[in-house]
């Protein structure tokens, strides 16, 4: 039996993107599985549905099932897991999701109809997000600050930000831990201090004297 890892790309990605990521997480001593949805064609219950039978299937396996989850891959990671009870033990870490609503995708929404539909059926949860995390799992935080990226063009942001998410917007209430780097929201993919951070939390449930 071992830890198992599901890594959640984030809106207009596929799983490729977190190839980096995954290897890093293999090294350190992790399974590692990629979830790979149509961020936009699909609907949200769809993907839920798929990623708690991805979860549950690995149960008999795994000591534990944790998610990890870029943007709005994040999201529907604490989705998923708020909603579902009957599901194998295990962390949760986001990697620059707006947990809080996010002012970019607000942003894509004032177009019309073709902001709209670059948002998909996971428009209202980028919106929106959550009040709180109010479910069992521990989940952890690790927000950008390099302001680099298209979301700068498209929402005004007050403070530090990532060039698409606002640090403020990763900040719910309910966090085990959250802390910030030196890295820009794709960056967040790439980074090797954002890999050790992710394993020191799903190993710990905390980032201990990481960078930010």
């Amino acid at each position: 039996m071992s830890d198992h890892v599901i890594l959640l790309h984030g809106l207009w990605m596929r799983g490729f993107a977190l190839a980096m990521l995954h290897r890093r997480l293999m090294e350190a001593g992790f399974r590692v599985h990629r979830f790979d949805y149509l961020s936009v064609a699909a609907t949200q219950q769809r993907i839920l549905d798929q990623l708690q039978a991805r979860m549950a299937g690995l149960a008999d396996e795994a000591d534990a099932v944790h998610l990890v989850g870029h943007s709005l891959g994040g999201l529907l990671a604490l989705r998923a897991c708020l909603e579902s009870s009957a599901l194998p033990q295990g962390r949760i870490v986001c990697l620059g999701s707006p947990l809080r609503g996010s002012a970019a995708a607000r942003g894509f929404a004032g177009w019309g109809r073709g902001g709209e539909v670059l948002l998909g059926h996971n428009r209202e949860l980028l919106e929106q997000g959550f009040e709180r995390w109010d479910g069992t799992r521990e989940v952890g935080m690790i927000a950008g600050r390099m302001p680099l990226g298209l979301g700068a063009v498209l929402g005004h942001f007050d403070g530090d930000h990532d060039g698409t998410v606002a640090v403020a917007e990763t900040r719910l209430p309910g966090l085990s831990d959250h802390c910030v780097v030196e890295a820009n929201h794709t960056g967040l993919l790439f980074s090797q201090d954002v890999a050790r951070l992710v394993a020191d939390f799903l190993h710990n449930g905390q980032f201990g004297a990481g960078p930010g």
